[in-house]
C-alpha cells in the first residue's frame, strides 16, 4: 500500500511503517495526527488519483520527535560597496511514523 500526501507545502510518498521528516507542526510527541489531503492511493495493482485529492482517504501517523535540521550558511555580498552579511539557519522539522493508510 502506497500513498502520496501533501503537508507543509510539500508532497511525500508514504507507506505504513515508514518514518518521514515534515515541516514542524504543533503536535506533542506521542500524539496521533491525520493527513486528509491524499493525492494518490495505491492498493495492490489498483491506482487511484485525486482531482486534486481523494475524498474519504486519510493517512494516520504518530509524532515521534521534533528537531532542527543541519545548519546552512546564508552569505550576502556586494563587491565594492563594503556590504556583507553572514547568517545561519536551521530548519525545524517533525519526525512522523506512518501507522496506516485508509482509503
Amino acid at each position: 500500500m502506497l500513498a502520496v500526501i501533501k503537508t507543509g507545502g510539500k508532497q511525500y510518498i508514504v507507506s505504513p511503517g515508514q518514518k518521514i521528516k515534515i515541516e514542524k507542526i504543533g503536535k506533542k510527541e506521542g500524539q496521533e495526527m491525520v493527513f486528509n489531503f491524499v493525492l494518490l492511493l495505491q492498493k495492490g495493482k489498483k491506482l487511484e488519483i485525486g482531482t486534486p485529492h481523494i475524498k474519504g482517504a486519510k493517512v494516520t501517523g504518530k509524532v515521534l520527535s521534533h528537531g532542527k535540521g543541519k545548519k546552512i550558511i546564508v552569505f550576502k555580498y556586494k563587491p565594492k560597496k563594503r556590504y556583507k552579511v553572514k547568517k545561519g539557519h536551521r530548519q525545524p522539522y517533525t519526525e512522523v511514523e506512518i501507522l496506516k493508510i485508509a482509503g
